[in-house]
């Protein structure tokens, strides 16, 4: 039943990934790595009984003669980190997308599916590499790495004549299916739902029967933090458009948190966007992490420096001189005008510049690019685009923001929102205002508790300095991470008299920015270039304006050409802002129309050799059909189905039979386990024509089935694309509906 036997000595070729668990003789147990992010200790309270099912359920992958060995440090993980990862078998392989020709694979899409596996398990781009953990806190690629191992070989092995299917990270096993079928199904943490709690998820993801997919983590989709740069790029343009009026946001302030797998994209898309970016971050991996990507061009741990980055009083000047000698590295140069700061400066080799400013209290800063930064120290008012780390809780830089405001009557942010993981509150996707970074982590690992006592306090003084600078003409929104969610839990002050309950005192990014965008057809389209080549997704780059520019040629809406000229904005700007971590992939936001067409484009590339390899199609699930989530993607569906979950099931199941190479659904993701189910696709293009027939049917069914629902629930933006669907394609027939155009009938009839 197991895939065979193999010697570990040297565990360093895909080849040797492909062979199956290594067992004799077992690799070195190495436990967890140094100098790398971990997951937070988790605290599962399991009984005696059920600590011995969790051992024997992990035992169950290996033959009983090394059963006694693996069972003591099996034992001693569940009891140190909540949960049994298998720190043994984490592979001595450098975990990256390796181009597609080198995966021992008998199908193209095995080794695509590969590729994207090693991606998201990829160091610089998941979250905590070693716990399988690509973002979001808990997203897990598998529970375990023997299901890696396990799952790498059932790949290498498998033909176009079978399906691989996957239960919460398990490989239950390679079935028998048929070339037409998904080479791939998945599925996490599908609980019954009476009993799909936080408390009793925590239970089962330690006994090793389900897991948290996130959305792309479980999914194997997930393209680095680029993909949600691209949204949060997008909402914040629209945010600037619908609550300031302005097109331009030189000048504007964003103030947020997190800098994690996902949220890390804030500070790019304040620059992209062209405002003041401000992201509170408590762990300094994290800060570090997007400042040497490129994507944070300044840390500071002091509270002063963030505020005068935004003051409009100009108090010093520094002229910047900089000189390259032979060996490239750069000499700097500081002459000051203000006697009490001194600065002292040096580049390393790739130019990270060290500034220690020595004003009131003394604090580090760094700059990744000082040109930009010459004679602006008020960024805001000589209008810097400007995305700024600051390393503490930001708890305090938002009661900060209020003192500033109280004191000299200045409001200094525009916009506001946060990336905290508050889907999970209380295992370290929020850390309290309270306590430090290391001794909440201490806490949350002795005290689970008291731990998130502090932590629903602490959302309670996180929102009383939003409403207190929302008063004040602030626009606030809540980005899908259920942070006002869990604010209303904690007793805060969110509620929106009159409303109903997916409702509170902000609005979701979804009921008022991108809301509409979605009834339009338009998402997070995304390919990846499995040749590993950059010129390869510089073809496609230029595909798909191409293709764009076309469509806005033949004629569309002046909604959907706005939403055209965004995108192609994008990818003009993609390239010099370094968006790519890890696999070669683009992100896009297109319609039913310009999916269809850009993956036709690519795939006659393909086959026409402009392309080198296949290229693979996915989305987030965080989309128009993909995701039933009553507190994000359907928060602005108001006939009372915002909690069924039929679009997202339909869609998992019509993408099945429709052409996918890989469908996946799950119960979690984005706002928490419970909250939400969502799903998402695989399609690999390879230049064929039954590969462009799949993509036509399996793309237009995967927008039209969420815009169809969008319709019916009243909106009238969905009502017109589907409408405009039906009119180009004579086999589509959907239900429209008929509006009540009376509402006084409505209560004369309830009286009777």
């Amino acid at each position: 039943a197991f895939p065979p036997r193999i010697s570990s000595a040297a565990m360093t070729s895909l080849k040797e990934i492909c062979r199956g668990l290594p067992l004799y003789p077992l690799p070195e147990n190495r436990g967890r790595r140094k100098g790398i992010p971990h997951a937070p200790v988790r605290t599962p309270n399991l009984t005696a009984q059920e600590k011995k099912l969790a051992l024997r359920n992990a035992l169950r992958y290996f033959p009983p003669e090394i059963q006694k060995k693996l069972a003591l440090e099996f034992a001693e993980e569940l009891r140190l980190y909540g949960h049994i990862y298998m720190y043994r078998f984490f592979p001595a392989i450098e975990m990256r997308a390796y181009p597609i020709g080198e995966y021992p694979c008998k199908t193209k899409s095995a080794a695509a599916i590969m590729l994207m596996i090693m991606n998201n398990l990829d160091p610089s781009v998941a979250q905590f590499p070693q716990e399988l953990v690509t973002y979001g806190g808990n997203g897990q690629v598998f529970s375990n790495w023997a299901q890696f191992w396990l799952v790498m070989h059932y790949l290498s092995e498998m033909t176009e004549e079978q399906t691989l299917v996957m239960y919460s990270g398990h490989p239950l096993g390679v079935f028998p299916s048929h070339q037409y079928a998904p080479r791939l199904i998945i599925t996490n943490g599908m609980v019954i739902p009476n009993y799909s709690t936080r408390d009793e998820y925590e239970k089962m993801f330690a006994l090793g029967v389900t897991m948290y997919g996130q959305m792309t983590a479980g999914s194997y989709c997930y393209i680095g933090p680029q993909g949600i740069v691209h949204g949060t790029v997008l909402t914040v343009l629209n945010a600037g458009r619908r609550y300031l009026k302005a097109e331009d946001l030189s000048g504007k302030v964003f103030v947020t948190s997190g800098l994690g797998g996902m949220s890390g994209a804030q500070a790019k898309a304040a620059v992209i966007a062209g405002c003041v970016g401000i992201i509170a971050e408590v762990d300094e991996a994290a800060l570090l992490k997007r400042h040497k990507q490129g994507w944070l061009m300044e840390i500071s741990n002091n509270l002063d420096h963030c505020i005068a980055r935004l003051r409009y009083d100009f108090d010093y000047q520094c002229l910047l001189q900089a000189t390259t000698n032979a060996s490239d590295n750069l000499h700097v140069k500081y002459e000051c005008w203000k006697p009490h700061i001194n600065f002292f400066a040096g580049f390393d080799s790739v130019c990270d510049l060290y500034v220690h400013c020595k004003m009131v209290n003394s604090h580090e800063v760094r700059f990744l690019q000082p040109i930009f930064l010459i004679c602006s120290r008020d960024a805001r008012k000589n209008k810097i685009a400007l995305s700024l780390g600051y390393h503490g809780n930001v708890v305090d830089l938002w009661e900060r923001l209020v003192y500033e405001l109280d004191t000299t009557g200045e409001l200094l942010v525009d916009l506001g929102s946060d990336q905290t993981s508050c889907h999970n509150p209380f295992s370290g996707g929020y850390y309290p205002v309270q306590l430090g970074f290391e001794e909440a982590k201490q806490l949350l690992a002795t005290n689970p508790g008291k731990f998130r006592t502090l932590v629903q306090e602490s959302l309670k003084r996180h929102v009383a300095a939003i409403n207190r600078l929302a008063d004040k003409g602030m626009f606030f929104w809540d980005y899908g991470n259920a942070f006002l969610l869990e604010a209303q839990r904690a007793g805060a002050d969110v509620e929106k008299r009159g409303a109903n309950k997916t409702e509170f005192r902000y609005p979701s990014y979804v009921q008022h920015i991108m809301g509409d965008i979605f009834s339009l057809g338009f998402g997070p389209f995304r390919w990846v270039c499995t040749s590993g080549d950059p010129q390869d997704l510089a073809t496609t780059d230029s595909i798909a304006m191409s293709v764009l520019e076309d469509s806005i040629h033949q004629g569309v809406s002046t909604s959907v050409k706005q939403q055209y000229h965004d995108n192609i904005r994008w990818i003009r700007e993609a390239g010099r802002h370094s968006l790519v971590v890890g696999s070669q992939a683009r992100i896009l936001y297109s319609d039913q129309r310009g999916r269809v067409s850009i993956a036709m484009a690519i795939n006659r590339a393909i086959s026409e050799g402009r392309i080198k390899a296949p290229v693979v199609l996915s989305r987030d699930h965080h989309d128009v059909s993909g995701t039933d989530s009553p507190y994000r993607e359907t928060s602005n569906i108001y006939d009372g189905s915002a909690f069924c979950a039929d679009m997202a099931v339909q869609n998992f199941v019509g993408d099945a039979f429709r052409g996918a190479t890989w469908v996946a659904l799950h119960n979690g993701g984005g706002v928490g386990w419970g909250e939400v189910i969502n799903g998402g696709f695989g399609l690999v293009l390879d230049g064929s024509t039954e590969a462009e027939e799949r993509a036509k049917m399996m793309l237009s069914w995967d927008v039209s089935n969420g815009v169809a629902r969008r319709c019916w629930s009243g909106n009238d933006y969905a009502y017109e694309t589907i409408c405009q669907a039906m009119k180009e394609n004579a086999t589509l027939k959907v239900t429209l509906p008929h509006k009540v155009v009376d509402e006084n009938m409505l209560e004369q009839a309830l009286k009777h």
